[in-house]
């Protein structure tokens, strides 16, 4: 493939960067061990408290909600779940949620070029991550077109973020099916905590131009709102050959919030925006079945949608609750399958009670997703338009067993979905608190991941040849009405604990079991008479013919190492097994699986609290090699320079990828994106609230 060819050609420059990279690396954490902070000073925003001043035992104490849709303790649940918080953010000089994801152990974030991400929990990178689910305010907002994420559109400005909840392993009990690998819950701030003006704005050599400007206040006596818009103009990232990957885009935001309280028991929230981009696009492309080949073409997308979204929370008491969410959102794509999407979801659930030692959540939802598709010689849809149901039900119920010490918790999820039917999705998890601020948990669980249009229904001409003396002969590959849902067994176990004072600790270990995994499966040719000329067909169907076995460690710790330096360092590592029943004829997924994310993961955080207003942040992130797809291993070097000169006002200098001029993070495979290098870039931002 030419995309194969450009990655060799770039494979001498990239590893050159790469071993730079690691030397940069080394002398970064070693600048950070060494650094002295004996001088620095609190530095003072107001936009809300330093999380460094708060104690670890606090920070243990978090009150997190997407594991089991209910308010808990950090230190008290039963998975593997990292917290994002606003001072992460602030200090992250991340300008986008891919870029924030990058610091989650156990995470793994590739950006493919400009425009393109893929991400995914444990395994099973891709553009299209079809085994994590995705949430915003507990929306879910992946596509059933290809069961993953359009992370270009997933552009909440940052200011507004309250944390992001970020659970490595399977959360199909609460949130359903898709919920495989991973859950992301993006949490977005109460309009109440951004009462008043903000105006970021900010540029640089990649994000040439981008700014929000928000204005948040008081409706009537009990009812906070804001507004705001949100623009950026992002500059093309070089092609692997080293030339203009014509990938830039922009985009235009606008959006708000309301936050009412309906009396002492009551909260009405309503949400929503609505967005506008076009983006650069080269793909590869099917243009004739006179000269099937593709090749790579450049056109530019054109990309809208939105949603509102609205909440209603009833408590009857402390711990006690009924909620009722109700949400639509629709988008229109225009790439190399024209779609558009409509959804309707509906969720209720109840929280309550139970005697003095029992704590039941039960749910029901129903979903309604329309899709309007046309494609052409490349990509299309059969049928091109098609409705879909799912109804689902939950129930779970945490037992303390000791109080305060041990609790259990079991439950499920049933959900009836339009191609396969009824699903069951169960889960056992346990937590014992140990002495102190310490804490050992154990979890084992069944996910279903659901077939996507795409499994079912893809018509995709992915390239073909003229052999001498006959007909053009067509490489097709195409979905299967028959396909089966994916089938993952977790069983996990980790520990927690603030170990001092000044050091926190959390590790996670796992061992995921698969089953009908998606594979490419050969297909008896046959000849088609149109589109002309007449052609054979060679096609491949999607089949469900491989399973396997992953496991893995992730690790994450803070350590205060003065009162105004924090250390954050964290590792990960996974080893993937696939493997292919006999009947199976592929001879490509295994590979792909396998080498689809790095073995080995590691990064460390620093954040100093400098004189006069100033903090500096910086990190170092390592990513092992994908070997099967020819990426080198490389280090990302980013740091960010604050400085706080005014009690409204925050001047940013970013640096980003400093390590090198430009690395490779993955070789894309037939999708939207071609793969590109990451460049080094640097941008300054203005925060002035008012």
């Amino acid at each position: 493939m030419i995309q194969e060819e450009n990655a060799a050609d770039a494979r001498p420059a990239v590893c050159q960067a790469a071993r730079k990279a690691r030397h940069a690396a080394l002398a970064f954490a070693l600048f950070s061990i060494f650094a002295s902070p004996a001088h620095s000073q609190q530095s003072a925003s107001a936009a809300s408290p330093d999380l460094s001043d708060k104690s670890l035992e606090d920070l243990m104490n978090t009150q997190v909600t997407s594991v089991s849709k209910k308010e808990q303790k950090l230190s008290q649940v039963a998975a593997a779940i990292f917290v994002i918080t606003q001072e992460d953010i602030r200090r992250s000089g991340a300008s986008n949620i891919p870029d924030l994801l990058r610091m989650v152990p156990g995470l793994d974030v590739a950006q493919i070029n400009s425009n393109v991400w893929a991400i995914s929990a444990r395994g099973f990178n891709g553009e299209f991550s079809n085994k994590l689910l995705v949430l915003l305010d507990g929306r879910p907002v992946y596509s059933p077109t290809i069961s993953g994420v359009f992370w270009d559109t997933l552009d909440v400005p940052l200011e507004d973020i309250a944390r992001i909840e970020v659970i490595r392993g399977p959360g199909g009990t609460s949130w359903g099916t898709n919920a495989v690998n991973g859950v992301i819950n993006i949490i977005t701030k109460k309009a109440g905590e951004t009462r008043g003006g903000e105006v970021v704005a900010g540029g640089g050599n990649i994000s040439q131009g981008f700014g929000t400007a928000q204005y948040g206040g008081g409706l009537a006596a009990h009812t906070d709102y804001r507004v705001f818009a949100k623009y950026f103009n992002q500059d093309h990232l070089p092609s692997l050959t080293g030339q203009s990957g014509q990938d830039g885009w922009h985009a235009l935001r606008a959006g708000f919030r309301s936050d009412s309280e309906l009396g002492s028991k009551d909260e009405l929230r309503f949400e929503g925006d609505l967005y506008t981009a076009r983006e650069g696009d080269v793909g590869a492309r099917f243009t004739s079945f006179a000269s099937p080949v593709v090749t790579d073409v450049f056109a530019e997308a054109n990309e809208s949608g939105g949603y509102l979204q609205s909440d209603w929370t009833h408590r009857y008491s402390s711990g006690a609750e009924t909620a009722l969410q109700v949400s639509y959102d629709q988008y229109d794509r225009h790439v190399a399958l024209r779609e558009a999407r409509q959804t309707f979801n509906l969720d209720f659930q109840n929280h309550l009670g139970w005697g003095a030692r029992q704590d039941i959540v039960w749910g029901v939802g129903y979903r309604f997703s329309a899709l309007e598709s046309s494609g052409g010689l490349t990509f299309s849809l059969n049928p091109g338009n098609l409705n879909t149901q799912l109804f689902s039900g939950f129930v779970q119920d945490e037992i303390s067993v000791i109080p305060g010490r041990v609790s259990l918790t079991f439950g499920t999820k049933l959900e009836h979905d339009y191609y396969n039917g009824f699903g069951v999705m169960p889960s056992a998890r346990g937590v014992w608190k140990l002495s102190g601020e310490q804490a050992v948990w154990a979890a084992m669980s069944r996910a279903l991941r659901t077939p996507s249009d795409k499994d079912t229904g893809a018509v995709n001409n992915v390239g073909g040849f003229v052999p001498p003396g006959g007909p053009p002969a067509v490489i097709r590959i195409e979905g299967n009405p028959e396909f089966l849902n994916e089938e993952l067994i977790a069983y996990e176990a980790g520990y927690r604990a603030g170990i001092s004072e000044h050091v926190s600790l959390d590790i996670a270990a796992y061992y995921n079991s698969y089953d009908r995994l998606l594979t490419v499966e050969p297909q008896a040719s046959f000849f088609e008479p149109a589109p002309a000329p007449p052609h054979v067909v060679l096609p491949l169907q999607y089949g469900n013919l491989m399973h396997g076995e992953t496991h893995g460690i992730e690790l994450s710790a803070s350590w205060k190492v003065a009162a105004h330096w924090t250390l954050s360092p964290g590792y990960a590592f996974e080893q993937v097994h696939m493997h292919l029943y006999p009947s199976s004829e592929d001879t490509q997924s295994v590979a792909g699986v396998e080498g689809s994310s790095p073995r080995n993961w590691a990064r460390l955080d620093s954040h100093v609290g400098l004189p006069r207003g100033f903090d500096w942040d910086a990190s170092a992130t390592f990513n092992d090699r994908l070997s099967p797809q020819g990426v080198p291993a490389y280090t990302r070097v980013d740091t960010q320079l604050s400085w706080h000169a005014r009690e409204n006002v925050t001047l940013r200098a970013v640096g980003q990828n400093l390590a090198n001029d430009h690395h490779l993070e993955f070789i894309n495979g037939p999708g939207i994106g071609i793969s590109g290098l990451v460049k080094r870039s640097g941008y300054g931002q203005i925060e002035w609230r008012f």
